[in-house]
């Protein structure tokens, strides 16, 4: 597998705080990257440096483009999708129109696109005239997904997708994670809480501690890894 998205020293900064010092990692096309670590440990920020959310320096590059220069739009046009942590979807509008706006950069598709995504989420059919604010919060995550989905990207950014949801939730959302990953190829960079299922879904991992990789490699050797076991898995 070539690789599709590639880090190396990457920092990026809030004001006058540092919260990447030096990020490297890389991800192949078609695969699924966990990011591990604790609270402020720059997972979130590195999800923002590939999308163009955050002001970044260092060498990033997606299908062999530099990205450093690159923007929110200018990232979604590339076909990334990110999904921030808190879902982000537009509360006042209907699921339709949200699914319409995850489908913003290719005009004119939505239809078709509606069709495929309804593969994976077949309740949003019935749903199409409800407002996004009233669904649960389970089914919003969802949304949420659907509608970057509807962008046809190449790579998906996944922050905290379980985050608040019930356990069979957050079972179904990453079988559906899974599903789009064997089906349509979309290759997955995940931050995740829960370490036993991001593990599991994931083929590689990233620990990140206090803004840089501090250990990385196959998930089911970290899974054995001592430090890992006893810092995120429990035993």
């Amino acid at each position: 597998m070539a690789p599709l998205l590639e880090l190396e020293g990457v920092t990026a900064r809030y004001g006058p705080v540092q919260a990447l010092h030096g990020v490297s990692l890389t991800v192949d096309e078609g695969q699924i990257a966990a990011v591990l670590g604790a609270n402020g440990a720059g997972k979130t920020t590195t999800l923002r440096s590939v999308s163009g959310t955050v002001r970044r320096d260092g060498d990033l590059r997606f299908a062999g483009k530099p990205l450093t220069n690159v923007g929110p739009d200018g990232s979604a046009r590339l076909g990334i999708a990110h999904v921030p942590e808190g879902r982000g979807t537009f509360a006042e509008l209907t699921v339709w129109e949200n699914l319409r706006l995850g489908a913003y950069t290719r005009r004119g598709a939505a239809k078709d696109d509606f069709a495929r995504v309804q593969r994976y989420f077949p309740w949003l059919e019935e749903r199409r005239v409800q407002q996004a604010g009233t669904l649960s919060g389970g089914e919003q995550q969802m949304l949420a997904l659907a509608r970057a989905f509807m962008q046809r990207p190449r790579l998906l950014l996944l922050d905290e997708p379980s985050l608040g949801l019930a356990p069979l939730l957050v079972t179904e959302i990453f079988r559906i994670i899974k599903e789009l990953n064997e089906n349509e190829g979309l290759t997955v960079l995940v931050v995740e809480q829960n370490a036993h299922i991001a593990l599991q879904l994931a083929q590689t991992a990233f620990v990140l501690e206090v803004g840089r990789v501090a250990l990385s490699g196959p998930s089911a050797e970290l899974q054995q890894h001592e430090s890992i076991r006893r810092s995120y898995l429990g035993y």
